[in-house]
């Protein structure tokens, strides 16, 4: 578990509401886009070291999806 406190989400992207790390990306991404959700940022590989995207939850609270490389 982390807490972090930012004023900037990375990249020039908003700070995010919630972040999950997954083992599998694009197994998660292939399922967000056949639920028909729309991906709001990426998928991008940051220059940090990780792969992510963006949705909006059911409350548009704003989800950044990653893995670590």
């Amino acid at each position: 578990m982390q807490v972090s406190f930012a004023s900037e989400g990375g990249s020039g992207t908003p700070v995010p509401d919630l972040s999950i790390e997954v083992d599998d990306l694009d197994d998660v991404l292939a399922r967000v886009s056949k639920a028909g959700i729309p991906v709001e940022y990426g998928p991008e590989l940051e220059p940090w070291g990780v792969r992510r995207f963006y949705v909006r939850d059911l409350f548009r609270r704003l989800v950044n999806i990653l893995t670590h490389l």
